[in-house]
């Protein structure tokens, strides 16, 4: 019952035309920069186990597996770039 009565204020706000964003455009920001390293570290999950894989086999060098390993994480790198400009 508490709840409904703090809606009443923001819902005359609506009405007058006053209304403020729910989410600022730092608190966007955050939440892509944040998004964007959950997604790099799903990738390097999976990109990681393979690489080691194939490492222990012989099938590829180091070079190329950290190079697969690391290049996910140019999505984190982006979304940071993005940011400041």
């Amino acid at each position: 019952m508490d709840s409904a009565a703090n809606f009443l204020p923001m819902q005359e706000e609506v009405l007058n035309g006053n209304a403020q964003p729910a989410l600022t455009q730092k608190g966007a920001a955050a939440i892509g920069i944040g998004l964007a390293a959950i997604g790099a570290g799903y990738a390097e999950r999976g990109i990681g186990a393979a690489a080691v894989g194939a490492l222990a086999e012989d099938s590829i060098s180091t070079g190329i597996a950290v190079f697969l390993t690391v290049l996910p994480e140019t999505l984190a790198i982006f979304a940071l770039v993005a940011l400041f400009v």
